[in-house]
């Protein structure tokens, strides 16, 4: 499951002879680690062609769950389209900082009977201090 960038050298050499032990195991892992060059398009039209052309490589190699996979994509696709605008990629430990923030305001709020107070004080939260 790991990418291979992130695998040692001894994990390598497993996945080798595994992959020498069974080749739909090699296809399908092909076919995972290029997957992720989806992420990296800033144009959805590139995207959306890398995505056809991915799909089009998995087509005659038997790997239901990869079939599956692709269906989910294709039914979100929007979603990703939207991501691939570069002003729609928002560095995740800003998300992981904004969530944690939210959190801390929801604890401090557990007296508060009005939603719309509580969206107030999120909404300001990442304002300067004046």
């Amino acid at each position: 499951m790991s990418r291979w960038g992130n695998l040692s050298t001894e994990g390598r050499a497993a996945l080798k002879l595994l992959f020498k032990a069974n080749r739909r195991l090699n296809k399908a892992y092909l076919l995972k680690e290029s997957f992720a060059q989806l992420w990296d398009y800033r144009s959805p039209i590139w995207a959306l062609r890398f995505f056809y052309q991915w799909r089009n490589a998995l087509r005659w190699q038997r790997l239901d769950p990869f079939e599956r996979f692709a269906q989910m994509v294709a039914i979100h696709w929007d979603g990703i389209e939207a991501y691939c605008h570069e002003e729609n990629k928002v560095p995740l430990g800003f998300v992981e900082g904004l969530n944690n923030k939210i959190r801390a305001i929801q604890r401090r709020a557990y007296g508060y009977r009005d939603e719309e107070y509580l969206r107030l004080k999120i909404l300001t939260c990442m304002l300067p201090k004046m």
